[in-house]
């Protein structure tokens, strides 16, 4: 008898330390201490897409929100009393370029060869419609999302060459093509507000 309630004892002695391990993980775990976090962690490739994303976004926004008889736009036009305009991209011009420059600044990622309407990063001379101008921009970021994809820790600083042939590292590439956009973009709200466009990224939610 005494036997019997000495492995009584230790039968429920081990299944309270077990379920008291059990509730303990529960709680310290990722999902019960954060409701709502994603069940896959960021990884590189990820973390990049979501710097292009927010760019994409706003490029795209700003494109959209110009009238299509003001693609043509250019601050030479209003002939401002001591500046130096002449010569600038117009609005449409801009969006080719940076469309046109994805291509040449992400190619270099997989080797995938950039397509010949990129034309030395002007974008197609011929190419003047407004829809026609932003979806070359939506093709060039989707080339880009399809590109930083294949970014992982053993290749993302394996020495490369750009499209001019210079040694760089994918990780250079991925994030400078980001850079490059968000600096015309910055040029873009100056286009917008010159035609009394608020840009959409600043208007109230």
């Amino acid at each position: 008898m005494k036997q019997l309630q000495t492995s009584l004892l230790l039968t429920t002695a081990l299944f309270l330390a077990a379920a008291s391990a059990y509730t303990q993980g529960a709680k310290s775990s990722p999902a019960a201490s954060a409701p709502g976090t994603p069940s896959t962690p960021p990884t590189i490739a990820s973390s990049i897409d979501r710097e292009i994303s927010i760019v994409e976004k706003e490029l795209v926004e700003a494109a959209e929100a110009m009238p299509d008889d003001k693609f043509d736009f250019s601050p030479e036009k209003l002939n401002i009393s001591g500046s130096d305009y002449k010569g600038v991209r117009t609005f449409g011009q801009q969006l080719k370029h940076v469309a046109a420059s994805n291509y040449l600044i992400w190619s270099p990622i997989t080797g995938e060869k950039a397509p010949d309407t990129v034309n030395d990063g002007k974008g197609p001379d011929n190419m003047t419609a407004k829809a026609d101008i932003i979806k070359y921009l939506k093709d060039s970021f989707a080339f880009g999302h399809k590109t930083v994809a294949t970014l992982n820790a053993a290749n993302l600083v394996q020495p490369i060459s750009s499209s001019s042939g210079r040694p760089t590292t994918r990780l250079f590439l991925a994030t400078f093509a980001a850079a490059h956009a968000f600096d015309h973009y910055g040029q873009l709200v100056e286009y917008l507000r010159m035609n009394g466009i608020i840009p959409p990224a600043s208007r109230g939610q």
